[in-house]
């Protein structure tokens, strides 16, 4: 699967207030990818929505990268930064092959000393873009990067879902679940946070195994303002003893009101406001390598408000990254 080149006026466009820094905006500051680029922030898209028609969910995420692009365009800068797009991977029904070739342009990204951002999709992205960092940490010669092979990776996924399905083959649904395998068959433990999962849209089996995988869970109904402190310490005693973080956000964790436009829409869900500062406390740990946004249905959004609400995560995990 050749990447598609996705630098064009239709993805990036916008108001153009001048052309100093005080006026910068997204969509003046993206450049075409180059492998001899200094590093900087590197936007990889992702195309599918295969895993969520096998998990039996609302099709449309295929077009998510496009959208988001759309709405991360207007965007002010505060200040100067480096913004590549390295274009999209279109997985077609070959979803595993797309995983496997999102993970390879990835690791590439990674190794290039890029931070990266992965732009779906459904959540199948989340096996994909594991195979990217996994790679980029346990593949080559550790005495060039500044970690090793023997890194602890931690992933934080903010959801309504664990994703821990055993569905038999790939889906939406199964990412952590593949992951869980492919650390354990490595002699490796899985660390997984969840936050944000909403009870009545998680069967007994996958709490179980949930637990099984001793994977740390904050419930969307914790997950409050009113909770901030609980927030800040279970994210922050989760990040202590890792040396890479990989951060994704599925968007239907956010509620149907703020996030409509996403396969499965939640009744209640997580404060905007809430994610928005877990992803900066992650972002400023030091330890983020990649971020991706999943899940996002042009298609079934209403007057863009997903996909400008999730511009804005991505925005500032950009921004605290800095």
């Amino acid at each position: 699967m050749a990447l598609i080149d996705t630098m064009n006026k239709e993805n990036w466009s916008g108001r153009v207030d001048g052309d100093g820094p005080e006026h910068l905006r997204w969509h003046q500051a993206v450049r075409p990818f180059s492998a001899t680029a200094e590093s900087g922030t590197a936007l990889l898209g992702f195309r599918s929505d295969e895993g969520v028609k096998r998990n039996m969910g609302r099709p449309g995420a295929v077009e998510g990268p496009q959208s988001l692009r759309q709405a991360l365009g207007g965007f002010a800068l505060p200040e100067p930064i480096s913004i590549y797009d390295a274009g999209d991977i279109d997985t077609g029904a070959e979803l595993e092959e797309g995983q496997k070739e999102f993970g390879d342009n990835l690791s590439t990204l990674l190794d290039q000393g890029h931070f990266t951002v992965g732009l779906g999709g459904g959540h199948e992205i989340t096996w994909a873009s594991f195979l990217g960092v996994s790679h980029f940490l346990r593949a080559g010669d550790a005495s060039d990067r500044s970690l090793s092979g023997s890194a602890k990776l931690g992933i934080v996924n903010l959801d309504a879902h664990f994703d821990n399905r055993d569905a038999g083959f790939a889906t939406s649904g199964t990412g952590f679940f593949q992951i869980a395998e492919h650390e354990h068959l490595a002699g490796r433990d899985l660390h997984y946070a969840a936050l944000g999962i909403a009870e009545q849209a998680n069967t007994k089996i996958l709490f179980d195994r949930a637990k099984s995988e001793n994977v740390a869970v904050l419930l969307d109904r914790e997950a409050t303002i009113d909770h901030k402190s609980a927030v800040t310490e279970f994210v922050e005693s989760f990040l202590a003893d890792l040396d890479a973080v990989y951060l994704t956000l599925d968007l239907d964790v956010l509620s149907a009101d703020v996030a409509p436009g996403v396969s499965a829409p939640a009744a209640v869900g997580v404060s905007p406001h809430v994610i928005e500062y877990v992803i900066g406390l992650v972002a400023r740990s030091g330890k983020l390598l990649h971020f991706d946004v999943a899940e996002l249905s042009p298609k079934h959004d209403i007057g863009g408000r997903t996909a400008r609400t999730a511009a804005r995560m991505i925005h500032r995990a950009v921004i605290e990254k800095q």
